[in-house]
């Protein structure tokens, strides 16, 4: 990318990067200041998370997702992406075995599956996963492509995941950012909820069934790790041994973090709406200059194409000083994409439609 950011760097304006997901406004007030007030943090904060996060991440999985769990089947991890790429290691798996992701996906599953010696699959139909997965992911909405998977698609991959022994993970750092019809108007289904891996002495079955969700996207707190898996309590339960004989551990400051911004709705509901308007100003934009942007329903990010290699159109963009990511970023099945983010400024936003527009 090194050749494109540097030309993008030329343009008279500047340039313009919407190819890194990470956010650019401000972090809640009332986050900001439970963070200030625990920063007396003299003792070793527990990996377990203290009972008022647990609790408070449990009360926001029934408020937000409509899932029942308690408070003993959650745990804070630092950040998403450390849960994504030790996940394999952490349940025991390696060589001989497999872990499945997305066709179209964040690399840090592939890389997951390689730090532990495992056989990394991308394959998006439950029929083809073999017998010898160990664990699946799935990424609802996506990252890059900002797909969604309904009830029906969620259960047939927990039925399949279950049919072969194998764990099976919903990465749902995106949940709260639906776009499109129906995702527009009702929640983004969780892999917890019921109606998807069904019930068991009147309680939702959550068998071998885990959720990981992170705080970087909904409260802007990228920079404060702040991140938790939830699901199956024997699950959970082995994560949390092995996590404390790593010392991976979340500090005491950002666990009061997170019960603060767990409890605030009207901060995730401003966010949204300031995303909702970045996505209004350069979608019609990038239709207008010919770009086709598929799924895109829910997310971060707008996957756009004219058909044409991903390199072909990184360069085109950055003529215009604007940096965007190539689809070859994100696995071999997406050659002729690239990504674009809206987490950059309204004005970055404002400016980059404009460029983007044919006059």
């Amino acid at each position: 990318m090194a050749p494109y950011a540097a030309r993008a760097a030329e343009h008279p304006g500047g340039a313009l990067d919407l190819s890194v997901g990470s956010p650019v406004d401000p972090a809640p007030a009332a986050v900001r200041t439970a963070l200030a007030a625990a920063t007396d943090a003299h003792a070793y904060p527990a990996t377990a998370g203290a009972p008022p996060l647990r609790a408070a991440i449990a009360e926001w999985f029934g408020r937000r997702r409509g899932v029942t769990i308690a408070p003993d089947a959650v745990l804070p991890t630092i950040g998403s992406k450390e849960l994504v790429a030790l996940l394999p290691f952490l349940l025991g798996i390696g060589a001989g075995e497999a872990v499945i992701f997305p066709r179209i996906a964040y690399p840090s599953y592939a890389m997951g599956a390689a730090l532990a010696g495992a056989e990394a699959i991308a394959s998006d139909d439950p029929s083809e996963w073999p017998a010898h997965a160990k664990l699946i992911w799935i990424n609802s909405p996506s990252n890059p492509d900002g797909r969604v998977m309904d009830v029906a698609a969620l259960a047939a991959a927990v039925a399949r995941a279950r049919e072969i022994g194998a764990v099976i993970v919903g990465d749902e750092c995106y949940a709260e950012f639906g776009w499109e019809s129906p995702w527009d108007r009702e929640p983004i289904p969780s892999i917890l909820d019921p109606r998807v891996v069904g019930e068991s002495d009147g309680a939702p079955d959550h068998r071998g069934v885990l959720s990981a969700y992170s705080l970087s996207k909904q409260s802007n707190l990228a920079g404060y790790r702040a991140a938790f898996v939830a699901g199956d309590p024997a699950l959970v339960a082995r994560l949390l041994t092995v996590r404390k004989h790593a010392g991976l551990m979340q500090p005491a400051p950002v666990q009061a973090a997170m019960i603060a911004a767990l409890g605030d709705e009207s901060h995730v509901a401003e966010q949204r709406e300031r995303y909702r308007a970045r996505r209004a100003a350069i979608l019609p934009a990038l239709e207008a200059a010919g770009y086709r942007v598929e799924g895109s329903e829910a997310g971060l990010y707008l996957w756009a194409t004219r058909g044409r290699d991903a390199w072909e159109s990184v360069a085109e963009f950055a003529e215009l000083g604007i940096v965007v990511g190539p689809g070859h970023f994100y696995g071999a099945h997406s050659p002729e994409h690239v990504r674009l983010a809206l987490t950059a400024s309204d004005a970055a936003i404002a400016a980059a439609a404009e460029r983007i527009a044919p006059a």
